[in-house]
């Protein structure tokens, strides 16, 4: 049975899925000169925030994605405290870095400002952060500024993007990739979405590869549920400098500060459990 205008839906025709949610009302649409920017009132979920067609955020769901975008690396480096969220405009991701004090300077690379205004004004809970003295809210191309980025002065680097297609598109390269490279220090790391096991273990192959090939020494993966996105199973991957073993700062007490939802020791751990076919796929 076809489902009606009361529902949303993202078809991908590429993987023959959908994914639905009964609405309430439409309360924005508006053309960026980067894309199309719509948020929806649902009945379950909250608000939705839905950018060129695809879900990007909802009030019921973020969580999941913004804590292991976030939290997973950060504890998995020895002592993050210049982080670069590259993309990331509704500001969960800001938020969730800007819980550990450890960080001493956030830097938010966005380049539609208008995500982020209308995420402070719809998803205002994201958006807590926004005003830490440790953060910056830049607005401008991520590509240009991890570029212009002084070498070795980012420990930590969070590519929170679209999928990769019109501006997101070079966030998936090997240009970008080496520009990362020498933005790191030493020890530094890249973390980046990294879509769903299930339908696209192909581009996390040639994710993997081709850092490997911009320098980086070790990657891994790691996943998540989202209902939100196709499948409802997402990934992170993680690209190091250096062959070290990843940290694991799973301080109980430090934990606990983070007030997460999702994320706590044993997820931590428990992510980078691969199914057999997604180990072998990355071997």
């Amino acid at each position: 049975m076809a489902l009606d205008t009361s529902w949303f839906t993202e078809p991908v025709d590429a993987t023959g899925t959908a994914f639905s949610l009964k609405l309430g009302e439409k309360l924005v649409e508006e053309q960026t000169p980067y894309q199309k920017i719509e948020i929806y009132r649902t009945e379950t979920f909250g608000y939705l925030m839905v950018i060129d067609g695809c879900t990007m955020v909802s009030t019921r769901d973020n969580f999941l994605y913004h804590e292991m975008m976030s939290h997973v690396a950060l504890n998995s480096h020895p002592d993050p405290r210049n982080v670069v969220v590259v993309g990331g405009g509704d500001c969960g991701t800001l938020r969730e870095v800007l819980k550990h004090p450890e960080v001493l300077k956030a830097t938010q690379v966005e380049i539609d400002e208008r995500v982020t205004r209308l995420s402070e004004q719809y998803f205002p809970e994201l958006c807590t952060a926004n005003k830490d003295p440790r953060a910056t809210l830049f607005f401008g191309d991520g590509i240009q500024w991890m570029k212009d980025a002084a070498p070795g002065s980012i420990d930590l680097i969070i590519i929170d993007s679209t999928d990769p297609v019109g501006p997101a598109e070079g966030l998936f390269g090997k240009k970008f990739y080496l520009d990362c490279m020498k933005a790191l220090k030493p020890d530094g790391m890249l973390v980046q979405q990294s879509e769903s096991p299930l339908l696209h273990l192909e581009l996390i192959q040639e994710m993997h590869q081709t850092m490997k090939v911009a320098g980086f020494a070790q990657t891994h993966l790691f996943t998540f549920p989202q209902p939100l996105y196709p499948s409802g199973w997402w990934s992170g991957s993680i690209a190091c400098k250096t062959a070290a073993p990843l940290q694991e700062r799973l301080d109980g007490a430090a934990l606990a500060k983070l007030d997460a939802l999702y994320y706590n020791a044993a997820i931590h751990r428990g992510a980078f459990a691969l199914p057999g076919y997604v180990a072998k796929a990355l071997a």
